[in-house]
């Protein structure tokens, strides 16, 4: 029997066509190759992980994020086919980030929406306090589609510092206005 949307605990959840679980280190092999895939970094290739060390650190900062109560899931198909990872983290002046990173072959199919939902339905259950936000670049429109069909207001357009792409926009959505210190620490 299925579970209704965003259904289970905050470390694991059952959505209409998704099974979330918790990151652990056993998921490391379908993180890194998710990771380091240049067609999931099109629109930021200096993102791309090129180590498996550098996919454990992430890794590792995961499960830090389950132990304080919140983090990123690995989404699977019943089946246990592998689509991603996504859910929500706790940034810099206790706001959460929103995130999701689909496997070529699973996008465009809705799963990142599906993921997003259930994150802002735990980040409500877990942290009712924490602003939400997706902190994205200008020209992924998907993610900014996502983004407002979630129901989140853009908050923030510019620069994105420390981009290689001089040319690079950065957006800030949010599910509530910020304040200047939020937004200031996200943007740092």
């Amino acid at each position: 029997m299925a579970l209704s949307h965003g259904a289970g605990t905050p470390h694991r959840r059952r959505t209409e066509r998704l099974v979330l679980t918790a990151a652990e280190e056993t998921d490391l092999d379908e993180l890194y190759a998710l990771h380091s895939d240049p067609r999931v970094w099109e629109h930021l290739p200096s993102g791309r992980h090129t180590t498996t060390a550098r996919t454990a650190r992430d890794l590792a900062e995961y499960r830090e994020d389950w132990a304080a109560g919140l983090g990123y899931w690995v989404a699977r198909l019943p089946d246990g086919t592998f689509v991603g990872i996504g859910g929500v983290r706790l940034r810099p002046a206790g706001v959460l980030n929103l995130y999701y990173r689909l496997v070529p072959e699973q996008q465009r199919r809705g799963y990142a929406l599906e993921i997003a939902r259930a994150a802002m339905d735990a980040a409500a259950e877990v942290r009712p306090e924490a602003p939400v936000t997706a902190f994205l670049l200008e020209h992924n429109t998907a993610s900014r589609a996502v983004a407002e069909r979630l129901g989140l207001t853009q908050v923030f357009r510019g620069h994105d510092a420390g981009n290689p792409d001089p040319r690079a926009v950065r957006l800030v959505y949010a599910d509530r206005p910020l304040t200047e210190a939020q937004l200031n620490a996200l943007l740092a």
